[in-house]
């Protein structure tokens, strides 16, 4: 199994140098293989089989940076036109933009090119960079690969990705929880608890907003458009980590207390779209939150069931099982079964529904 970890580096100027000429060089030949491609398809109708290798001869200054950085923006793009043939949907491969604030490139772990040691990460054609490591790494753990990024506000990051023996023995349920999606409170569970979901977003609206009208104002191109622009990004910055800290604190009592836990397999996106929600769903970032659970559970050797989205959580009587279709109203919070009379929060009723789902399809 994979595993990633993810710790903020400090690099010097010239290191910064380096970073800034491997995002550059990563990003054009990644344009250049793909603009190729096309060119290459339209004259002749056939594709083509590009490397970086046979532009470095025209462009000798590729060779100053990483070669295995430049093979993965190869990688990448042959995954992009994979995905695109195999699922339309995603859409044809794109060209990365010089404006885009998020840079990234990644290299490979070959015969010892990377270290970690002494609260420092030594990666190729940049040497050794301060490196604040917020937990160990087990000494079992093989490194696989190294993804380093900076961040909108200026930030460098490496993501580090390991390979692990999973010695995990799954355990067999016998605690279980249903959790229902809430806009409000990030969900509520079948014991009818709600973990009163700050809104980080909502809380910082009004500074973003003085603060983006700020940069809205200033020239572009001039240095304080850049510092405008740098603080802007760590607002948002700050309320992302803010609600990843609450994901990951909630993810984490729910994963110690239960051996199985019952989700909705929800379409966020087409939610937020449908109902314009996009804000307060995204705010909340329910989709992270159950990445966090799952992996969480699986660490642990315990269950994570997603329930089919069409299932009729909110309109069947978690007590007698007949099924309201008034309950379709989203404005219906609480009914009355009139079949055996139970009086029915409708959250709740929904996180008992979808637990009874789950634990039917762990033991049928």
């Amino acid at each position: 199994m994979n595993k990633a970890y993810k710790f903020r580096i400090y690099p010097n100027e010239e290191q910064r140098a380096v970073f800034a000429r491997t995002f550059g060089c990563v990003r054009f030949i990644y344009n250049r293989m793909l603009s190729d491609k096309i060119r290459h398809y339209e004259e002749t109708g056939q594709k083509l089989n590009n490397t970086p290798a046979q532009y470095k001869k025209e462009f000798e200054w590729l060779k100053e940076v990483d070669s295995l950085a430049l093979a993965n923006a190869q990688m990448n793009l042959q995954t992009a036109f994979r995905n695109f043939f195999k699922q339309p949907k995603t859409g044809f491969p794109k060209f990365k933009s010089k404006k885009s604030n998020r840079k990234s490139y990644t290299t490979n772990y070959v015969n010892g090119n990377i270290f970690i040691s002494d609260g420092q990460i030594r990666l190729p054609k940049t040497g050794f960079v301060k490196m604040k490591q917020h937990r160990p790494v087990p000494p079992d753990y093989k490194l696989k690969s190294v993804t380093v990024s900076q961040a909108p506000s200026g930030k460098y990051y490496v993501s580090i990705l390991f390979e692990y023996e999973n010695q995990v023995q799954q355990q067999p349920p016998t605690t279980f929880l249903g959790l229902d999606f809430s806009m409000h409170e990030l969900y509520m569970d079948s014991n009818g608890y709600e973990p009163c979901y700050p809104g980080y977003y909502r809380q910082a609206e009004k500074k973003l907003a003085r603060e983006q009208r700020k940069l809205s104002k200033m020239m572009k191109g001039s240095k304080n458009r850049d510092r405008q622009r740098i603080r802007v990004a760590r607002l948002h910055e700050k309320a992302a980590n803010q609600r990843k800290d609450f994901l990951h604190k909630q993810s984490r009592q729910i994963a110690d207390a239960y051996d199985c836990v019952c989700v909705e397999n929800l379409d966020m996106k087409a939610m937020s779209q449908a109902l314009n929600f996009g804000k307060s769903v995204g705010d909340n970032g329910w989709g992270m939150f159950t990445t966090f659970l799952q992996y969480k559970l699986a660490d642990s050797g315990k269950q994570f069931i997603k329930i089919d989205k069409f299932f009729a959580s909110s309109q069947i009587c978690n007590v007698c099982g007949y099924k309201n279709s008034d309950t379709k109203d989203l404005s219906v919070r609480e009914w009355d079964c009139p079949q055996c009379g139970t009086h029915h929060n409708r959250d709740i009723n929904a996180a008992i529904n979808i637990r009874n789902e789950g634990m039917r399809s762990v033991f049928a």
